[in-house]
């Protein structure tokens, strides 16, 4: 779960509360944090780095500082902007791998695993890119769906900023808003869908 509350930016964190179950409700498939915002299929247009890309991440990652493994996924989630967000499961075996040659360590703290480069691990890092992966990948995707993501993060922000401050009559026209909002949306796909049966 804690890797779920990197993707928005932090003004819009502030205005949120928590995230996921709680706070302001789920997101719908495809929006902000969690497994179905990314990755191919349902959850929409994000992806799901390579090995290699995990690699790399890491070893930028730790140059910076230890981490353990849940703050590696949700550091990769957050400077992708939310568009990779690696896995456990492709995490901590290819954390275990790079530990069998070499250039991680790892220790205990506070009951939990801190990983760290080792000398071998900082000349790895050294002789990377100098451009991060999880840049490359922000760079992949279509703008258009970054701005409909931001379009959407903002407009649920300004919605619990209402909800917090607004007086009754501010939140009832608020409601009309989102309402009018909501089905001016589903007109737009209404119209898209009359254009591809036209075709």
């Amino acid at each position: 779960m804690r890797g779920r509350r990197h993707f928005p930016p932090p003004h819009v964190r502030e205005a949120f509360g928590p995230f996921g179950r709680g706070g302001f409700g789920e997101f719908p498939a495809g929006w902000g944090p969690g497994p179905r915002g990314h990755g191919r299929g349902r959850g929409g247009p994000g992806r799901r780095g390579r090995r290699g890309d995990v690699r790399a991440a890491i070893l930028a990652l730790l140059a910076e500082q230890p981490r353990h493994g849940y703050e590696i996924i949700g550091e990769i989630s957050e400077r992708s902007g939310g568009f990779w967000k690696p896995s456990p499961g492709s995490i901590y075996p290819t954390l275990q791998l790079m530990a069998d040659e070499g250039l991680v360590t790892s220790r205990e703290d506070s009951g939990k695993r801190l990983f760290e480069l080792t000398e071998e691990g900082r000349s790895a890092a050294e002789q990377q890119d100098a451009v991060p992966p999880w840049e490359h990948i922000a760079h992949e995707v279509d703008p258009i769906e970054v701005n409909l993501r931001k379009a959407g993060m903002t407009l649920m922000a300004a919605a619990v900023q209402v909800a917090q401050a607004g007086s009754p009559a501010q939140k009832a026209k608020a409601i009309e808003v989102m309402n009018e909002a909501r089905r001016a949306l589903y007109g737009i796909l209404g119209a898209a869908d009359d254009e591809s049966e036209a075709e």
